[in-house]
């Protein structure tokens, strides 16, 4: 079975390939990594700054993904975006294994410096700060016009480029972009002034 799989897949591909890889199918994996690898390499990369660091990084993420793709859900995050955040993760985890090791030639680790080191939690006060900015996000998207707010939504929330936006809301790329431009200036004024 050899589909040729395209160069800058949709998030409904990907979403397919995730569900696939949940059921361990090796050969969706593979085509997963083809398709996303060198932007998920490229987001390590930005954090870990050394080649052979994002490289590991990628491949534990990968691992992640294949042992936790059951765990995806179309409907919080785009898939692209979900295997972002297990690249973050990995990657800011493996900064702090390499502070913990670079500092373990004088000192043993200790729980204190657990404190030292950021988790990946965020504490009760972001919690709190995350929840009111969702918050005051959901009252401006009310506020927007209906075709501003989904072009924003598919734009940023389930990371569509702006010609599949134009494909899904069937409208000229150049209103797409309009109402993204609109929309979000308006989001700005509001947000703003929250």
């Amino acid at each position: 079975m050899s589909t040729a799989l395209p160069r800058d897949p949709n998030a409904e591909i990907l979403a397919q390939l995730l569900e696939r890889v949940a059921s361990e199918d090796a050969a969706a994996l593979r085509s997963l990594y083809d398709l996303t690898s060198s932007k998920l390499f490229g987001l390590a990369l930005r954090i870990l700054v050394k080649r052979e660091w994002a490289e590991e990084v990628l491949q534990d993420a990968f691992v992640n993904i294949w042992r936790y793709a059951g765990d995806y859900r179309a409907g919080l995050s785009a898939p692209m975006t979900w295997m972002a955040s297990i690249v973050r993760n990995r990657a800011l985890d493996y900064l702090r294994r390499q502070k913990a090791h670079g500092a373990s030639a004088e000192t043993q680790w200790s729980e204190a410096l657990d404190d030292i080191l950021p988790g990946n939690e965020a504490d009760p006060s972001e919690q709190t700060l995350m929840s009111q900015e969702a918050r005051h996000l959901r009252i401006c998207m009310e506020q927007l016009e209906a075709s501003q707010r989904q072009a924003v939504a598919l734009a940023y929330l389930r990371d569509q480029s702006h010609s599949e936006v134009a494909d899904v809301m069937k409208v000229p790329l150049g209103t797409v972009k309009s109402w993204i431009r609109r929309g979000l200036e308006k989001l700005r004024t509001c947000l703003g002034g929250l």
